[in-house]
């Protein structure tokens, strides 16, 4: 049996060590987290006292638990930003594409939303929803029409929400799109039109199938992200909104555990968040698949 050179072990153990640090904060932030949240979602646990294993009478409380189906209605009615977010940043980023002038600029001022705090936006835009003051509503009545108090109005709350969220993560997607549609081989467009491919077709054979991964990675991760959403909400309506109209799932978990000191039952609540997003990710996951299978 040939064994290994001293360099190749030597090489070896430096590897190790420059991805132990990674591997230590995986295990010790995520893995054990999770694993611990797993073992709380049995339990009563309040976060101070001890730990009672009740079985699975979390779980039959929270399926009966009518602000709980709430909360995930008000999750996956907001994730209908996703596609308005996708389809406007691949909008903006095919106009980028051609070539106008100032496209630098454009592109920082974009992503200036990506990279500044999630926290000063949402005040931001409370003020600009303030039914007195707000920013929307004056520039609504510049135009006669009397706005609403947008974050106090049960039909305006989530929609008033998914714009900020389209707003906030536009830049990102943008760049995304705008790297992928750079890297087409401009043979390809000329090829069309020396064939006579008008503009649909050309962007349903070429563009779209081109930047077909950035979009499965935008739609992935935010589907992750956006059933995760809890800064906007807990900053834009503090209370969960007029009649709990914009509490997310998260929002409600974080008012159990830290409100209600419910750690047990809020635990059982992220677990069914877990197995929500897994399930979730591994169909896009396949659906992609089945997909490039079929191309």
């Amino acid at each position: 049996m040939r064994t290994k050179s001293r360099l190749y072990r030597k090489e070896a153990f430096y590897g190790y060590l420059f991805i132990l640090a990674p591997v230590l904060g995986l295990l010790c932030f995520a893995l054990y987290p999770a694993l611990y949240s797993i073992y709380g979602s049995f339990t009563d646990w309040d976060g101070l006292g001890q730990r009672n294993f009740i079985g699975l009478d979390n779980f039959k409380d929270i399926f009966q638990d009518e602000l709980f189906y709430k909360a995930m209605y008000n999750t996956f009615f907001m994730m209908l930003a996703i596609p308005v977010g996708i389809v406007l940043a691949l909008l903006i980023a095919m106009g980028l594409n051609r070539g106008i002038r100032g496209t630098t600029t454009f592109r920082v001022i974009y992503y200036i939303p990506v990279i500044s705090s999630l926290a000063a936006i949402s005040i931001m835009w409370n003020l600009a929803y303030n039914g007195d003051f707000g920013l929307v509503n004056q520039f609504l009545d510049l135009i006669g029409i009397d706005g609403p108090n947008w974050l106090q109005d049960t039909s305006t709350v989530k929609p008033a929400i998914m714009l900020m969220m389209v707003w906030k993560g536009l830049g990102y997607t943008m760049l995304l799109y705008l790297a992928a549609l750079q890297s087409v081989p401009k043979d390809y467009y000329e090829a069309a039109d020396l064939d006579g491919a008008g503009g649909f077709s050309r962007f349903w054979h070429i563009t779209w199938p081109m930047v077909k991964p950035v979009t499965f990675f935008v739609v992935v991760t935010n589907i992750i992200g956006g059933s995760q959403v809890f800064t906007e909400i807990n900053i834009m309506t503090s209370t969960g909104g007029p009649e709990y109209s914009s509490a997310s799932v998260v929002f409600y978990v974080w008012q159990k555990a830290f409100g209600n000191l419910q750690m047990g039952y809020a635990s059982a609540m992220t677990v069914i968040l877990g197995l929500f997003i897994f399930i979730v990710t591994l169909i896009q996951f396949k659906l992609d698949k089945s997909s490039d299978i079929n191309a």
